[in-house]
């Protein structure tokens, strides 16, 4: 069996179907509630819009809602982060 009859297969059970969709459904719902509670609305129209099966609302909810998004706090934060360094 190559790699394309597998996901075929795995994608025509319904119990993989199912745990992939509740998956899905419970991390979005949260990280929209923590972004629509924060305010957040730039994230929150990311996060309605853009399907990643559930990874980019666990990176919301635990690492990027922590920012004070009407501050600039995060694009200062990425400035110096990203900013080239002066060589001499």
């Amino acid at each position: 069996m190559n790699l394309n009859e597998q996901i075929i297969f795995f994608m025509n059970q319904p119990l993989v179907l199912t745990v992939l969709f509740g998956w899905t459904i419970f991390w979005k719902g949260r990280a929209l509630w923590e972004s629509a509670q924060q305010k957040h609305l730039t994230w929150f129209i990311i996060l309605l819009v853009v399907n990643t099966m559930g990874l980019l609302e666990i990176a919301y909810i635990f690492y990027f809602n922590r920012w004070d998004m009407g501050s600039s706090k995060l694009l200062v934060f990425l400035e110096k982060k990203f900013k080239p360094s002066k060589k001499t």
